[in-house]
This record gives structure tokens, sequence and C-alpha cells, in this order.
């Protein structure tokens, strides 16, 4: 996550989860993003849900040429992606990111919390 021109602190959503953020722009455009739903658990922040986009990585994510998906969490390893949209314009996507997240943070965060035997300590 490094290299983004904004990083805010992460916000929390609920005692055990928060939403991590960080971007790119240029002459207004996002060119990269990063958003993440997160639980705190054995010690540490883990992925529960992310979106992101970089069209200038090797091998990055390009939302606006092959859509936009988001990349499940299970154990601390990707489980599986998503596709969400066909092509789309970055800063819609990043909107449309933050949106779902805050929107579904409730049914993300419970099947994070069955898959890895935690009974509903989110706060949410």
């Amino acid at each position: 996550m490094t290299d983004y021109e904004v990083t805010p602190p992460p916000e929390r959503l609920a005692d055990r989860v928060q939403l991590r953020t960080a971007f790119s722009t240029e002459s207004g455009e996002v060119t990269r993003f990063m958003i993440q739903l997160e639980y705190w658990i054995d010690g540490d922040w883990q992925e529960i849900v992310r979106y992101d986009h970089d069209q200038d990585a090797p091998g990055g994510h390009d939302v606006t040429e092959e859509g936009l998906h988001r990349d499940v969490y299970r154990d601390g390893e990707k489980y599986r992606t998503e596709e969400v949209s066909p092509p789309i314009p970055a800063n819609e996507a990043f909107d449309y990111a933050e949106e779902d997240l805050r929107e579904n943070a409730e049914r993300f965060v419970k099947r994070f919390e069955k898959w890895h035997g935690v009974k509903d300590r989110s706060g949410l």
C-alpha cells in the first residue's frame, strides 16, 4: 500500500471492524485505489473484502479495462474473486467500492466470523 497520495487513517465501523482506504489522483481523476474491510483477529487486522485498481502496475488490475471485482479473503489468503461490473471509470469504481463495503459490511463480517469461528464479536 505504499506510494499512494492519500492514505487517511482507517475508519472504525465497529469494535473489531475498520475500513482502510488509499488512493492516488491526477487532475481530479483516480489513478489508483485500494479500499478494504478489515477485522481485528489474532492480534492483527485481516482483510475481509478488498477492491483495488492500479492501471500502471505490472500485473495490476485496471477497472477501466477489466471491470470491477471484489476479492474475498479467508484465513489470511485471497479465497475468491467476485466480478462486480463491466469496465467502469476509476472514479465511479472507487465510489461504488466504498459504498458497497459500507452497505454490506454486516453481511461480509458475519461470513468472515463464521469462517473463522468467531461468535459475533464485531459489534455490527
